[in-house]
């Protein structure tokens, strides 16, 4: 489905029965990325998955784009569908817009999971993900495929799962290049720790314990400034954890989400 949301055409998708779940996915993918865990939470909640600004098959407007952006485009589509309060499961961009949601629109959210995510950005910030920005723009996004691919999976699983490697290599190149851009700029800015010690929201720290994307230090940070927050480390994942973990990843969120 899509609908009109802060100027630009939003690719959703509701699925299940029961209370609201919203799932964010990471820089240059999907709500396909949700794939593993999907039947598993429709069988508890009602999913709203949905294509972050300039992914899938939600429109690219022009960047940058703020993570204050990208939060208020996710509110507005939980409006959308008259969900006035929704649990939250992001991973990278996705753990990053959560954070930023929960902060600024606290009453929408209920349970928190952030997965493989950082609170505060690396010093280099600004140059890393200016130069993929612009690989993106002027070579194509096919050219950040293989390097992605390569931080997102550990070695062996890559070997070990050609096929899933060539179809999430798709997914990444598919991309609107604008869209990745604008989101690079986001990323770059991210500081939510100070706002994350104010939050009263039950929150789920996921990290994989080879992440060298966002490394499980990152994790352990936004889980000091979180009161009330738990930490999870998965091993034998790397970023992706969802993906290359999924069962462990899914039952993690399902007891954490139940839990009275």
């Amino acid at each position: 489905m899509k609908t009109q949301i802060q100027g630009i055409a939003m690719h959703y998708e509701v699925s299940g029965q029961g209370p609201w779940l919203m799932l964010s996915h990471s820089l240059g993918a999907h709500m396909g990325m949700w794939a593993p865990q999907l039947r598993a939470l429709e069988a508890h909640f009602t999913v709203l998955r949905y294509d972050t600004r300039g992914h899938g098959q939600t429109e690219a407007s022009p960047g940058p784009y703020t993570l204050d952006q990208l939060a208020d485009d996710a509110w507005a589509l939980l409006r959308h569908v008259g969900a006035e309060r929704a649990h939250w499961v992001g991973l990278s961009l996705g753990g990053m817009i959560g954070q930023t949601l929960a902060i600024r629109h606290p009453a929408c959210l209920h349970k928190v999971v952030i997965a493989d995510s950082t609170g505060k950005a690396a010093p280099n910030a600004a140059q890393m993900w200016g130069e993929r920005a612009t690989i993106a723009r002027t070579q194509g996004m096919a050219a950040l495929a293989q390097p992605t691919l390569s931080r997102w999976f550990t070695p062996a699983f890559a070997e070990a799962n050609p096929a899933l490697m060539k179809e999430i290599g798709e997914m990444i190149s598919n991309t609107p290049a604008e869209g990745y851009a604008g989101c690079c700029a986001a990323v770059s800015h991210i500081d939510t720790l100070q706002g994350l010690a104010g939050l009263k929201h039950p929150g789920l720290v996921i990290v994989g314990a080879q992440d060298m994307a966002t490394p499980p230090a990152m994790s352990e940070t936004i889980h000091k400034h979180w009161p009330g927050s738990a930490l999870l480390q998965i091993e034998d994942a790397a970023h992706l954890a969802n993906i290359q973990q999924p069962e462990v990843f899914t039952q993690a969120v399902l007891d954490f989400l139940q839990r009275p």
